[in-house]
Order: structure tokens, then sequence, then C-alpha cells
């Protein structure tokens, strides 16, 4: 994995998004069970042992076969002359001005480079990681930790560039100090590498000692990784051969069962030249089986159970910006999974293992040649279809239905949403497309009016979840309503509709945004009861404790963690005695969440968030400032503190703080609305508008911020300015009742009666049944009479 610079704690970030749960999984049914209805197993796991591949060989040779020599047998190898791949014959390279040196000694691979002060030192290799097109190298170093050096080896044959030493961060100046430096917390192979390349895999971090004592029963992928402890199995399979008797073979005592024990077949019917999968997929298990480690997620706890959803244990993303475009397809490196979820792949019943044998993970034939299995070469494989000259790449499935992105500088990655070129959608939401991304010297009108002239107009029409979520992205004046229909939407996909809901929030949550809301959290989909109770944070507290309560009680970690997060803040007089005591125990569990994490940042940036919705201050300063101490250039982590100073009326310390922040990141809106606020309480009015009116410009999507300013403007008699900041806030986000409301007000005190009619009209157009409004309106219109 290459970790790219994020906002959430390297660069900049919302006040109060320290919490970074995005709480996630499939899409499934609609029902108003809570009950899961992926047909994954909830109920406890008989306990089972691990054995070791040698145990699972005797029987499965086979499958052993396949699986040697295949990427996850080589995950992670012990550094040795069989193993290194590497140039280690006194090869250098240089990158930002330092020359690394990579050399042998006495049988071990050494290489010279710069350590965490930026001397050059010499490091043992301890370790190999990966195999193609790339191999990186872990080197250990104090307190149990192994780092993956960001020099790696281009496996790849000298022809096609390969057979070279690189730096993963070519186009970048990673210095010794930099949170993305190789010694740095980014590149810990314990916490972002390690679970998925090793079997039963223990992190096991011990805060205290600051010490890791990780372990593993295998060093790689191998076969109870995916299949879970065997000794059950292996058990059944010696008292089968011991004494055969009938009862033995109806169950073989797996943990789980990944082959489906019904027949499948995928049947070609009527003229559509694809095939339909009978009996439908009844369970999500391989896929999640699958998901744990091909998705970009987080860890919620360490005792990772086969068979159990995987949101009990892990939290996959969303559709988030940088990581995937508006219309989902895959912008960051995110593996697989988020992708799928969107595809007509998923909803038809496809799984991981009708294209990628499960073993030696080859697809079974040619990248084409597995499309064919399902959709007729007769029908698709035709110009007729595809428009381009016979095995030309424009005549590929994948290279129009599976775009490749590049990611670790040489590795190229499929998008698995399997969509459609739309170039129509590149016009309204500047996301890429296949046809430009293969004519480079074409335009996205160009590639929108030829699709049209094969294909007719029909395929533009057809509405599409991103144009929603691009709405919402970018506080859009239709945002609010387009993103309650997507979330409400149960044609689409699961992930998109999650991704809509939390994505409300950033409107005043009308009556069909709070619909939205409240049939998600009723969902059987625990992607969308997670996604729901995002949403549900904007609401009032007693609103809020009456529709996430119940969540406290879901069956899914992931779900009861989002709901005790949300309700943190809820005034304690709301809650009954038997429901704080339960909201309290929930909590426990939320921060033995954090804890398995406590070597980042961000698991201290949340525990510090919940002790201040707690009002527990002192702990809450405990835990940010131990964030600081791990990415000194955190900037969300001190607008956080920064803020909790202001509860303590330290505020020189909070604008110390601040100014530091601007230091690092000296375009953020973000950090220049707190200043703003700070410089306000300590009546520098002119140094505070000056700062809000920044902010305002940084962050146009956030209204709030043009509404403080405007109110901070006629605070100190600007009242011209101040019209001017909203209507400008107002023409960008015009159902905002907030900013119609100020609008209406200010006018009317300025004695602009007229347009401050005109605004108390919008407000009526917006919520008609409001006896408020008609008042206000009558008054105005009275006063101008």
């Amino acid at each position: 994995m290459q970790l790219m610079r994020s906002r959430a704690l390297l660069g900049s970030s919302l006040p109060w998004v320290g919490i970074l749960i995005s709480l996630l999984l499939t899409h499934c049914s609609e029902s108003p069970s809570l009950e899961p209805s992926s047909g994954i197993e909830t109920e406890p796991i008989t306990a089972a042992t691990f054995v070791g591949r040698q145990a699972c060989a005797q029987c499965h040779a086979r499958e052993v076969e396949l699986w040697e020599g295949s990427h996850h047998d080589l995950a992670m190898q012990v550094a040795d002359q069989s193993t290194v791949l590497g140039d280690f014959d006194d090869a250098t390279v240089t990158y930002n001005g330092i020359t690394s040196t990579f050399f042998k000694r006495e049988g071990k691979f050494l290489v010279r480079t710069d350590g965490p002060e930026g001397e050059l030192r010499e490091y043992e290799i301890a370790y190999t990681f990966g195999l193609e097109p790339l191999q990186q190298y872990l080197i250990a170093f104090p307190g149990g930790r192994y780092q993956a050096l960001s020099l790696a080896w281009d496996t790849r044959p000298a022809q096609e560039g390969g057979q070279r030493w690189f730096h993963l961060y070519p186009d970048e100046k990673i210095q010794y100090d930099d949170p993305l430096h190789w010694t740095a917390i980014s590149q810990n192979w314990n916490h972002m590498c390690a679970e998925c390349h090793s079997t039963q895999l223990k992190k096991n971090y011990l805060e205290p000692e600051d010490h890791f004592e990780t372990t593993w029963s295998e060093i790689n992928v191998s076969c109870e990784a995916c299949h879970g402890p065997a000794s059950t199995h292996v058990a059944w399979a010696e008292a089968l051969e011991a004494a055969p008797t009938p009862r033995y073979s109806d169950k073989n005592e797996l943990v789980i069962q990944l082959k489906e024990a019904n027949d499948v077949s995928w049947v070609f019917e009527g003229g559509s030249g694809m095939a339909r999968r009978s009996p439908p997929r009844g369970s999500d298990l391989q896929l999640e089986t699958c998901a744990r480690c091909h998705s970009r997620r987080g860890v919620l706890h360490e005792d990772y159970q086969h068979g159990r959803p995987l949101m009990d244990t892990h939290r996959p993303a969303l559709l988030e910006e940088s990581l995937y475009y508006a219309d989902g397809q895959i912008q960051g490196e995110v593996y697989v999974y988020g992708s799928f979820l969107q595809s007509k792949m998923y909803q038809q019943g496809v799984t991981c293992s009708n294209c990628h044998d499960p073993h030696s993970l080859k697809l079974y034939g040619s990248e084409d040649g597995v499309c064919q299995q399902c959709h007729l070469a007769e029908k698709f494989e035709t110009p007729s279809h595809h428009f381009h000259p016979e095995n030309s790449s424009g005549a590929s499935c994948v290279e129009c239905h599976m775009p490749a992105s590049t990611y670790m500088v040489v590795d190229p990655r499929r998008d698995h949403s399997f969509r459609i070129p739309r170039p129509d959608l590149s016009l309204k939401l500047g996301t890429p497309n296949a046809c430009t991304g293969c004519h480079t010297d074409r335009s996205n009108p160009w590639a929108a009016e030829v699709v049209t002239d094969w294909y007719g107009s029909s395929r533009a029409d057809q509405p599409h979840f991103g144009e929603a979520l691009h709405a919402g992205r970018n506080s859009l004046a239709d945002g609010e309503k387009a993103l309650a229909r997507l979330a409400d939407n149960p044609s689409m996909p699961g992930i998109a509709r999650a991704t809509a809901l939390t994505l409300l929030p950033g409107y005043s949550l009308g009556p069909e945004s709070r619909q939205a809301m409240q049939n998600a959290l009723k969902s059987s989909d625990p992607l969308l009861r997670a996604s729901g109770l995002i949403a549900a944070e904007a609401l009032e507290p007693p609103t809020r404790l009456g529709l996430a309560f119940p969540l406290l009680s879901d069956p899914i970690r992931a779900v009861r963690l989002q709901a005790a997060r949300v309700l943190a803040s809820v005034p304690s007089e709301l809650w009954t005695s038997q429901q704080l005591s339960l909201r309290d125990s929930v909590l426990d569990e939320y921060r033995q969440a954090q804890q398995i994490n406590a070597d980042r940042p961000e698991a201290h940036l949340n525990l510090g968030v919940l002790h201040h919705q707690l009002g527990e201050l002192e702990e809450a300063e405990r835990a940010y400032q131990r964030a600081l101490s791990m990415v000194p250039t955190s900037v969300p982590v001190r607008i956080n503190l920064a803020d909790l100073y202001r509860e303590q009326n330290r505020d020189q310390e909070g604008e110390k703080l601040l100014r530091q922040a601007l230091v690092i990141s000296p375009d953020d809106g973000d950090v220049y609305h707190s200043l703003g606020l700070l410089l306000v309480r300590q009546k520098r009015y002119q140094e505070a508008i000056e700062a809000l009116r920044r902010a305002a410009r940084l962050r146009p999507d956030r209204w709030r911020y043009s509404y403080i300013l405007a109110v901070a403007l006629q605070e100190t008699g600007q009242v011209t300015s101040a019209l001017e900041t909203l209507k400008k806030a107002h023409d960008r986000h015009p159902d905002n009742l907030e900013l119609i409301m100020l609008l209406t007000t200010l006018n009317r005190d300025n004695g602009a009666l007229e347009e401050a009619i005109h605004y108390a009209s919008k407000l009526i157009e917006l919520v008609p049944e409001s006896p408020m409004f008609r008042q206000l309106l009558s008054q105005l219109e009275a006063a101008q009479r």
C-alpha cells in the first residue's frame, strides 16, 4: 500500500471531524428487521484453533499446489538469497538529494539510507514484501516495529522499464521529518500492512510500553487466512478416515463454508446474450471474506472471527472524496471491494471466485475470456457492440468497462465497478471516462457525441448516483433533495446510498432528508444503519436520542459504536438511568476499539473528542496532546485542542495552536474560521473579520462560515458588506433557511422592506406549512403599508 497525503491528520480538516469512523458495509435488501440479511453467520462460531498449512496439505494437495508461488504465498518472506529480487550488488539510487546504497555483507542484505534523523545509516533487510510488479522491504526498529522502505524494486522485465530501484513518492520531496518518510508512523508495517500479508496476525500494541508484540501463525496468506482455523475440520477428517460413517459425511466441521452448498449454474436466457445465476446468491460470505483485505478499511476489533459479518470487526470506506470520484470510479488506492459493490455484477450474484481461482488467484482464462463466461462473444465481441477494429484495445471488454489506474508508480489496477463509459457524466461532474482515457488527444464533448452517435441519446438520459454525490460534495442548491432521494432508493447500490446519507448533514435536513434517514436507521443493511447515524448527528439532541438509541443494541459492532459516538454529546438529563447504563456500556466498547489502534493518532483524536463531548476536559487534553505528539503537523488535532482551550478560557494558548496550524496549512479555511471566532471573543474585531472573510473565501461550500462572517460584519456596523456576503452565500445555497432568514431580518432592520418581503416569501415557498414564516411575512407587509 502506498499511503497518500490525507486531510484527516496530515493536512487540514473540519473542526470536530476527528472521528474518522466511516462505518459501512455491503448493499443488502431492505427490511424493517435489524437482523443482518447478508446470509452471514451471526451466532458464536464453534471454537477452533489454527493448525497450519501442512495439516491441510495432507488431503488438499491440489489446492496447495495451486497456491504455491501465488501472491498469497509470497506476500511476505524472510529476506534471503532465494526471496530477495532487488539488486543488492552495491546498487545506488538518488532521491531528494540523498543517495542510498544496497549491498550485501556476510549473507545479509543491507541498505545505507537516511534514517529518522536524516543521517545516512546502515539497515538490515528483515523481510521481503510482495512480488510483482514491485517488491518492498521491511526493516526492524526498536519497540517491535517494522518499517516499509519507500525505495522499492521494480520487478518488471527491463524491456518494460523494470529491474530498477525507484521511490514510491517520486513527485514529492519526503524529508526525514515528514509523516510519509519511511521511518515514520505512516509507513509502519504493524498497523498499515501486517494483517493482510500473514495468517492469524495479532498486532498486539502495548501502549504503556509503546511496544508491539506482533505475532502470526504463518508468515504468508495461507489456507486458514481465508478458511478459518481448521482444527475441528482436521479432527473430523481424521475421524472419518478412522471409521467412515454416513454421519461424518454430512458436515465437514469447517468454521465457514466458502463454497456454496447448492450447485450454481449460469444460464443464458432469451436474446440478451448474458447469463443469469441460478439459484440467486444467498450469502455475501465469500465476498466479505475477501473484502477483509481487498478493501480500504480500518480495524474495530482484533479478534476477527471467520463467518461473522465484516462490519463486526472492520470499517470499509464509503465513496469518499479523494478515494472515489463522484460517480464511484476509483481515485485513491481502494482495493476493489467498494468498486465491486457498485456493480451490476454484484447485483446479479457474481462472486470473486467466478473470475479468480481462489488458490492460484489467477483469472480463469484471458481478461476478456473471463467476461465471455457470461457475456456471449458472438453478441459482445463484435464491432456492432464496441465500434472498434477487432483485436484493438478499444475492442477489449476490460479496457472499456474496467479501466486501470496506476498506483505505487508501476502497479496498474482495474476498476471493479464494471461500468459503462459515460463521457456525458464527465462533462457534468468532471470525472474521467474510458474513452478519453484511451484517446488522450480527444475531448469529453467529442467522446459524448460519439457515444450518442453509436448508442443513441438514451444512455446520457439515464440518471446516475454520481450526480447526487457531486451535488452533495459541492453543496449545490439541489443537493439535499438529490441526496435524500438517492439514499431512499433501493434500486441504487447500497454503498452509494450510504455515502449520500453521510453528505446530508451539509444541508438543513428537511422532511425528505429526515424520512430517508429514519428509513436507513430501520434498514436490514448495516451499512445504511451506520450511515444513517452519521446523518442523525446533525439533529437536535432529543430527536437524535429517540432515533439512535435503539441502535445501541444493534447486532453489528460497527453500528453500535457509531450509535454510541453520535449520542455521546446528548445531555445526560435527557436519558433515563437505564438508557445511560446501556450507553456507557457501548462507549466502553468504543474506547476498546480505539485502544486497539492506540499506536495511531486517529485513535487518540477520537478519544479526545469523546472525552470533550462528555465534559472530561483533562482527559480530552491528554488525548489531543498524545495525538499531536505522534503527528506534530496534524491540523485537526490543533483545531480540536484550541476549541478545548476555549472552554477553559485559555484562548491565548489556542491562538498559538491555530497560528501554528496556518504555518503548516496556509490556505486552510477551517483554521481561519476557528481563529476568527477566537479573535471575536477577544474583541479584536478587525483581525477577526479578516480571518472570517478568508475562511468564507477559502471554503464557499461551508455556508455557516459566510453566515458567521455576515453576523460579525453586521455587529460592527458594516451592514452593506454583511448583505453582500449573505447574497453570495445564498446564490450558492439557495434553499438554506438560515441564510434566507438572516437576509430577511437584516434587510428589515436596514429599512429595505421590499427585499425583506422577497426573502420572507422564499421562506414560505420552502416551508409553506410554517406559521412562523407566514407571521413574519404578514408583519413585513403590514409595515410596508
